[in-house]
């Protein structure tokens, strides 16, 4: 299946965008070693991107909230199928058919993205001043909006250079090794520590969940998507992880504003293998890191006062005494 509508698609709205930015009277010239109108073309690639997506966002949060309702009835199942795997799934796939809830819809927006990450993968990655101009038209563009933005930069390093480039195609791209290396595996960091934060957000906000497919999801997107980065962004040019940083700051952004406006239910759980939360207990209101404020201690009720005993050689009391005697029968 051929991808050409995606590099049609992606590359329409990146020059539609540069053109917007050079019509405002953004400097195509570098300015700060930065040529910033097409600095910017990615970046609002990004909040197209978001702001087509927000619908299946939302029906993102609205699933892990199914799900999260869900949690006693799959931990019931749980204990009464225990050692019966087998059985076990059934169950809780016939729980998610009745009740409608998807536990793969989390990966979805992720899933949705990867189109316009492969994209404009290859759309920068034949950024080369040296194509003959056949090439350089290709998906839409002009020869000058080609070259245009094979020359751009940020920093003094080529948007289409990466940390993995080879002598070769950093001598094409005029651009000097060490520089491409230090920006490009900065960005690589930020790359990182964006994705981890993202979804560390979300699980602060709507704990971990009972289910165990549903929580490797959550394992394999909180550590395995960011420490794989670690490798794989040597081969993603600079433009693109200018994008996936982004794109990582709009989620944080939206998420936050998506879980103040539909807060999770009390008694997500904060750590896998912890009991729910009573349901009068607040949730963890702790920022991306999970630090939050001691919660308030009840007041100590007033002890009982104590009874004095008899002081020494003080003589007894006799209880009885004063009690109305019994009458005869």
């Amino acid at each position: 299946m051929s991808l050409d509508w995606i590099y049609y698609a992606i590359s329409w709205i990146l020059l539609a965008w540069h053109g917007a930015w050079d019509a405002i009277g953004v400097p195509d010239a570098a300015v700060i070693g930065t040529n910033w109108a097409w600095i910017l073309a990615i970046v609002f690639l990004v909040v197209t991107v978001r702001v087509i997506l927000f619908p299946v966002f939302v029906k993102q949060i609205k699933s892990q909230r199914a799900m999260q309702a869900l949690q006693p009835q799959v931990k019931a199942l749980q204990e009464k199928h225990k050692g019966d795997r087998e059985t076990l799934q059934k169950e809780m796939m016939e729980l998610y058919r009745k009740e409608k809830a998807n536990p793969l819809m989390g990966c979805l927006p992720m899933v949705l993205q990867i189109p316009v990450f492969l994209g404009l993968f290859h759309v920068l990655r034949r950024l080369d001043p040296g194509k003959s101009e056949s090439g350089k038209t290709l998906y839409g563009w002009t020869v000058g909006q080609f070259e245009s933005a094979s020359a751009a930069k940020l920093f003094t390093a080529p948007i289409a250079g990466k940390f993995g480039s080879t002598a070769d195609e950093l001598a094409a791209l005029n651009a000097n090794g060490t520089t491409v290396k230090v920006i490009a595996g900065i960005l690589v960091l930020l790359m990182m520590g964006t994705t981890y934060l993202t979804s560390r957000q979300m699980i602060l906000k709507t704990g971990w969940a009972e289910d165990p497919q549903q929580r490797m999801i959550q394992k394999l997107m909180l550590y395995g998507i960011p420490l794989s980065l670690l490798i794989s962004g040597a081969i993603f040019p600079i433009g693109v992880i200018i994008y996936w940083v982004i794109n990582n700051l709009s989620t944080l952004a939206q998420q936050q504003w998506v879980l103040r406006k539909f807060p999770p239910p009390p008694s997500a759980t904060s750590k896998p293998g912890t009991s729910p939360r009573s349901p009068v207990q607040p949730a963890k209101t702790g920022g991306l890191l999970g630090r939050a404020k001691p919660a308030p201690q009840a007041p100590a009720k007033p002890a009982a006062p104590k009874v004095a005993g008899p002081k020494p050689g003080a003589k007894p009391v006799n209880p009885k005494k004063g009690r109305p005697a019994k009458r005869q029968g």
